[in-house]
């Protein structure tokens, strides 16, 4: 099985407090940033069959984003709300063969730990906007091996459109 994790875009800042967090949007860059993120992994062909999203709008959007250039619907599951781990991804992927692909979008510090749990890697660290590959050796517990790991700046130097 194939994951694709990727971390929300850009999002509204809220230090004064009047927005619910739930609420916060991405910022126009957010937007734009995605926009490229989409883009490149269309470029890369990746294809996963399924998009699971966090019911927060900031992560509904970017997966809006990238559903649309890489033609899949979104699926929005509160698992990956803030407090996703590794117990929330082997539930998510119960069921799914070792040829799917999953493309999960959500938050920190959630997907950070998780891909660290899931690769046995130490710390590693997901940048706003940022794309990781993890493809499952294991079903349960559920272990796989680090693909790749890029930052929107990457991208941003490959997509330039």
């Amino acid at each position: 099985m194939r994951l694709y994790f990727c971390r929300h875009g850009l999002a509204e800042a809220n230090e004064d407090g009047a927005l619910a967090d739930s609420e916060r949007q991405l910022t126009s860059r957010g937007v734009i940033r995605t926009e490229k993120a989409a883009r490149f992994l269309d470029e890369l062909g990746v294809r996963p069959g399924t998009l699971y999203s966090s019911p927060l709008v900031r992560a509904r959007q970017t997966a809006e984003i990238l559903g649309e250039q890489l033609r899949l619907t979104v699926k929005i599951v509160p698992e990956l709300a803030p407090g996703f781990d590794i117990n929330a991804l082997e539930q998510l992927c119960a069921g799914l063969g070792e040829d799917e692909g999953v493309m999960l979008v959500g938050h920190e510090p959630d997907f950070s730990s998780t891909l660290s749990t899931l690769t046995g890697l130490g710390r590693v660290v997901m940048k706003k906007g940022g794309l990781a590959r993890v493809d499952v050796l294991t079903g349960l517990p559920m272990r796989g091996h680090l693909v790749w790991l890029l930052t929107p700046k990457v991208m941003d130097l490959r997509v330039r459109k």
